[in-house]
């Protein structure tokens, strides 16, 4: 239990022809895998998250939550790209004997989902319970489940999308020009990027949450401080970011997110490569979601046959997927209790 790592001593062909010499995978598990292997919890993480779940995710993954390691065998994997351990640009490329940095090849949702199957094996998992992803990660599940149909279940797809929107894109391309404008970044060295970075997070940030949360939020800080607080508030999630993420990584990650279109050299539209989904779904939506507007989980839960759609009300925007786990519970419960053998339910639905 605890952190891992999967070394893959051979050649890694990304889907645009580019090859990694060999690639790392980091990974978190917790509990223990039971006699038939049939409590597997796969976690897909977000943009900057890494493979601890319970650390970022608690209130749904912890030992008292739905997701617990007493009952559950949990697996979740740092995404391609990352600097959290699985391969990156903070990486040496084997190569030159250098940190690929800047010059780290460009990487798609498709490439991670494949690093995730290549784990699975590894691991020797044939069937996994429940993958579950948010955001990025929601991408990602996606894309597992239909290039390896049979490999879950069940599927609980919560904030995401079936291919990313130009709204989406345009946040992310301002992001990025933010970091470039940076004169380290050309640089190519370890914090390359990071005055650029604490601007990119400011962005972000106004795109995961809202009018509303910046109103409400900053409602009592702003009696206390006055008009700076808003303002105070992004200079502080900026800095905090720098200080646990990289520029570098934060450039490749978010681009692979603007490739993300399942329908890509794949299928006639969306709802064809959707249909090819088999598991049991769940879709989730924020209702504040001004990134990931519910339309695009509607889109997804339409497309997929018998899939389930829910909602979460939150004052938090994109980031209530983190927020309100009592409301997420409570409609990862009910889709258990609609869809799984009574066999299955025992720990799954219990309060």
């Amino acid at each position: 239990m605890g952190k891992e790592l999967f070394k893959y001593e051979q050649p890694f062909t990304l889907e645009n022809g580019a090859v990694l010499p060999e690639i790392d995978i980091a990974y978190h598990t917790y509990g223990r895998l039971n006699a038939d292997k049939s409590n597997v919890i796969w976690v897909c993480h977000a943009l900057t998250a890494n493979s601890d779940v319970l650390d970022w995710w608690a209130g749904l993954f912890g030992d008292n939550d739905l997701f617990n390691p007493e009952d559950h065998f949990i697996i979740c994997a740092n995404n391609l790209g990352s600097c959290y351990g699985t391969t990156g640009p903070l990486s040496i490329n084997s190569e030159t004997g250098k940190p690929w940095y800047g010059t780290f090849p460009t990487i798609t949702i498709r490439d991670m989902a494949n690093t995730l199957e290549l784990l699975k094996k590894e691991l020797n998992i044939e069937t996994i319970h429940t993958v579950i992803g948010s955001s990025q990660g929601g991408q990602i599940a996606q894309e597992w489940a239909i290039m390896f149909p049979g490999i879950t279940n069940n599927l609980i797809l919560i904030a995401t999308n079936c291919v990313h929107s130009s709204w989406g894109i345009a946040f992310n391309e301002s992001q990025r020009m933010a970091i470039k404008a940076d004169p380290s970044y050309g640089e190519n060295t370890e914090d390359g990027g990071a005055a650029g970075l604490q601007v990119a997070r400011s962005i972000a940030l106004l795109s995961y949450r809202n009018y509303k949360t910046y109103d409400v939020s900053q409602r009592e800080r702003r009696k206390k401080t006055g008009y700076k607080a808003a303002a105070d508030y992004q200079q502080y999630q900026g800095e905090k970011l720098v200080k646990r993420f990289n520029a570098y990584s934060y450039v490749r990650l978010s681009e692979a997110m603007d490739s993300h279109d399942l329908c890509r050299n794949r299928c006639k539209n969306h709802e064809a490569g959707l249909h090819k989904i088999k598991a049991n779904t769940l879709v989730i939506g924020v209702t504040s979601d001004i990134l990931f507007p519910i339309a695009e989980q509607k889109r997804i839960a339409d497309s997929i046959q018998h899939a389930h759609f829910g909602t979460i009300d939150s004052l938090y925007g994109h980031d209530g997927f983190l927020i309100e786990y009592e409301q997420l519970s409570k409609l990862i419960r009910e889709f258990y209790s609609k869809t799984q053998s009574n066999k299955n339910l025992i720990s799954l639905i219990k309060a």
